[in-house]
């Protein structure tokens, strides 16, 4: 501890200039602050901070947890959830003739051979979980034809599955704007500049430690300019935990992060209202396809079954006469 302070003594006693001194100040926090690190300072020697201060700041660190937890799994609705590997093989081919097809026509003006004819730009399909079940149920539906029981109903739940999948762009776009954005904002403004304010706290805390070592450890030539800086130190520990009380609280008293989660609500609410009523009516015109679909399957088996018994009969009455 002796070598630490007299360290710290030798370099504040150097007759430096302004900004030199600001030097000296940062060196003496840094040594102050790897001495507490290292458990090499008293508990009694580190200044302590107001109940009120600290309360707040486990306060903002929940804040910021809950915001950071939150937003982890929301991003989620930034992206429009993956479909299948052949899909987005199919997308990347008709792009690549798009663009092969616009570049010889651009390229092969004004020569003689012949323009080939330009690829359309394909239509970018969405990509949630809705629209590829939409695109995989109507592609089988195609197959199977409108005749087919199955193809009908495929062709049915693909209807409200592409309802489903826009009513989950407009909400996810809705929480996007209405609530991933100011919650973003919540948490990289207002919480960063309270955070902010608490490291200059920290830091002024540190300089005020550093310079009751110095004054203790200050020969007498020295003892009235440390025992100034103490006092400069010391109001300007004051001044800037004021601060950062202030903008902690306004922080923790801020009702927007309230109004986002309310957002979050409603556009979930609203698009699991359509989902719902999209599900209703096609599960209705479904049913009654399974409803005849299975009568008529238990009457095949039925006349199958009479028919079994009508022949295993006729081959006993056989059987018999034969033994006759």
């Amino acid at each position: 501890m002796e070598g630490w302070n007299k360290l710290q003594a030798s370099f504040t006693n150097l007759k430096l200039g302004e900004s030199a001194k600001g030097l000296a100040k940062g060196f003496n926090s840094s040594v102050q602050a790897t001495r507490e690190r290292l458990g090499q300072v008293a508990p009694d020697e580190i200044t302590e901070l107001p109940q009120e201060y600290k309360d707040l700041e486990a306060r903002v660190d929940s804040l910021r947890a809950a915001h950071a937890s939150l937003l982890k799994v929301a991003k989620v609705y930034e992206t429009e959830s993956p479909t299948q590997i052949q899909e987005s093989i199919q997308e990347l081919s008709s792009t690549f003739s798009h663009q092969i097809t616009s570049f010889a026509n651009a390229n092969l003006k004004g020569t003689n051979l012949p323009l080939p004819q330009t690829t359309p730009q394909p239509a970018q399909p969405h990509k949630t979980l809705p629209h590829a079940l939409a695109r995989a149920a109507i592609s089988s539906a195609t197959a199977l034809g409108n005749e087919d029981r199955l193809g009908r109903a495929l062709a049915e739940y693909s209807t409200g599955q592409e309802k489903i999948g826009a009513a989950r762009v407009i909400q996810d776009q809705q929480i996007r704007n209405s609530f991933l954005l100011p919650w973003s904002q919540t948490l990289n403004t207002r919480i960063a500049l309270a955070n902010k304010a608490r490291q200059a706290v920290r830091a002024s805390r540190l300089e005020l430690d550093a310079a009751k070592q110095s004054f203790k450890s200050a020969n007498p030539s020295r003892q009235e300019q440390a025992r100034l800086e103490v006092e400069n130190a010391e109001d300007d520990l004051v001044q800037k935990t004021e601060v950062a009380i202030t903008m902690m609280k306004a922080v923790l008293e801020n009702p927007e992060p309230l109004k986002n989660i309310n957002e979050l609500v409603k556009a979930q609410l609203t698009y699991h209202a359509a989902a719902t009523e999209a599900l209703q009516a096609v599960q209705g015109e479904i049913e009654e396809l399974a409803i005849v679909s299975e009568g008529e399957y238990s009457n095949v088996l039925e006349q199958s079954k009479d028919d079994s018994t009508c022949g295993v009969t006729q081959a006993l009455v056989t059987a018999s006469t034969l033994r006759n």
